[in-house]
């Protein structure tokens, strides 16, 4: 699938150039219809479809079957958008608290149950200071697209969510749609290098939401944060983390 990474690419090398090269494309197809009107070049061609109706109906049929779902495939990101608001493992955790009845101040809820070191005895370990770590923004970078087709905007967040844990957020997130688009930690900014960690699918086109690393990843190289067409090899956005 590479020589259509490489379409794709160059597609998006003329995008910037786009409003130009369709009106020269416009005029171009008006020049050639209007030249085969003149000179009657379509006449034979429509003399063989007619003697040939069934082969032409045939034809007519596989390109409509073949062309439309790929097309649709190819170009129905384009206009496809999806958002996704999921909270940040750096909000603060919601405190649960009940109004006294005779006019005294709130007083904290705390499940008994849950939390053996607050028993009435006494009974129960110490929070240890693992235990009472909170979250931490490790480091954080801004999204930019690799070419003016495939745009990208918004944040990259590596977040230690715990000891040991680590979540990579998207923040003000929006890019370009694509096909088989997937997440990636990597050494690289251009492509998912050697060492480069597939997070999963990308979960929205726009929005804010959360992927957690797999448990024991080392962080050391995985500067770049990135999007990437796993089917073409297209690289559409990378945010470096300092």
């Amino acid at each position: 699938m590479s020589i259509f990474g490489d379409l794709e690419r160059f597609l998006a090398d003329l995008y910037p150039y786009r409003v130009p090269i369709t009106l020269a494309a416009v005029a171009c197809a008006v020049a050639f219809a209007w030249v085969v009107g003149r000179r009657g070049w379509h006449r034979p061609v429509l003399r063989l479809a007619d003697a040939n109706r069934a082969l032409s109906a045939l034809l007519i049929v596989v390109v409509l079957a073949v062309g439309v779902p790929t097309g649709y495939y190819l170009l129905s990101p384009l206009w496809q958008r999806t958002t996704l608001v999921e909270a940040s493992p750096l909000d603060p955790a919601p405190v649960t608290s009940s109004a006294s009845t005779s006019g005294t101040a709130p007083t904290a809820t705390v499940d008994l149950a849950a939390s053996p070191s607050a028993t009435p005895d006494g009974a129960g370990s110490a929070p240890t200071a693992e235990d009472s770590a909170e979250p931490a923004l490790l480091a954080a970078g801004e999204f930019v697209g690799a070419d003016d087709f495939h745009f990208a905007r918004g944040r990259a967040l590596l977040i230690e969510s715990g000891p040991g844990d680590y979540v990579l957020r998207f923040e003000e997130f929006s890019i370009r749609n694509g096909p088989d688009l997937y997440v990636y930690l990597s050494p690289s900014a251009d492509e998912p290098a050697e060492g480069a960690i597939r997070l999963g699918t990308l979960k929205a086109t726009d929005g804010a939401f959360n992927y957690e690393l797999p448990a024991g990843t080392d962080l050391e190289g995985l500067d770049y944060a990135m999007v990437w067409c796993d089917q073409f090899a297209v690289l559409f956005g990378a945010a470096e983390l300092e």
